[in-house]
C-alpha cells in the first residue's frame, strides 16, 4: 500500500510539473523587444503635428495579443516628453475607432494594409509594418532582416503626406524607399 502510494505521488508530481511546464506564458520573442526598441526611438526622431502633442501616445497593435503583451511590457512606466505610451490592441483593421500616432501592422496581418491606410487617412499615423514590400504599399516604416540584422525601410514620401517629421539622422539610419 506503501508502495502504491509512493508511486502515485511520484506520477502526481511529475505530470504536474510538466503541466506548469507547457502553461506557462511562452517568453516574449527576442526580435519583439528589438521592433520595441526601433518604434521607440522612431517617436524620438519623428514629430508629430501640435494637436498629437496633448493626451496619450497611442500606439495601436493590430491582431496579434502577444505582440500587443510583448510591447506593452517595453513601454511601461516610459514617456515622449510629457506623454506617456499608451498601446493598445485592435483584432482587426476596422476595430480602430481611436487617434493613434502609431500603428504597427505585424507581418500575419499585414493582407489589410489598404484597410490600415484607409483608417489612417488625413490623420497624423505612422505606419509600420514588418513584411516585405509593405513600404511600397502606404507603410512608413517596414522592419527588414539584412544579414541577421534588424533594419528598416523608410517611405519619406508616405511619412510626409501624414504630416509628419522626419530628423534627418533616422533618415540616415534608413534604408529609403521611394
Amino acid at each position: 500500500m506503501k508502495k502504491f502510494l509512493l508511486i502515485s505521488l511520484l506520477s502526481f508530481f511529475f505530470i504536474s510539473a510538466d503541466l506548469v511546464k507547457y502553461s506557462a506564458p511562452p517568453p516574449p520573442d527576442a526580435t519583439t523587444k528589438i521592433k520595441a526598441t526601433f518604434i521607440y526611438n522612431f517617436t524620438k526622431y519623428i514629430e508629430w503635428p501640435a494637436s498629437y502633442k496633448q493626451g496619450n501616445f497611442v500606439i495601436a497593435i493590430v491582431g496579434n495579443y502577444t505582440l500587443y503583451n510583448d510591447v506593452s511590457a517595453f513601454f511601461v512606466g516610459k514617456k515622449l516628453g510629457s506623454q506617456e505610451y499608451e498601446i493598445k490592441y485592435f483584432a482587426t483593421a476596422s476595430d480602430i475607432n481611436i487617434k493613434c500616432h502609431v500603428i504597427f501592422v505585424p507581418n500575419d496581418y499585414s493582407g489589410s494594409m489598404s484597410d490600415i491606410v484607409s483608417k489612417a487617412k488625413n490623420k497624423s499615423t505612422l505606419i509600420i509594418t514588418d513584411k516585405p514590400g509593405m513600404a511600397k504599399q502606404g507603410a512608413g516604416i517596414n522592419f527588414v532582416s539584412i544579414d541577421n540584422k534588424q533594419k528598416f525601410e523608410l517611405n519619406k514620401t508616405v511619412v510626409e503626406k501624414y504630416d509628419l517629421k522626419v530628423s534627418s539622422s533616422l533618415v540616415n539610419l534608413a534604408i529609403v524607399i521611394e
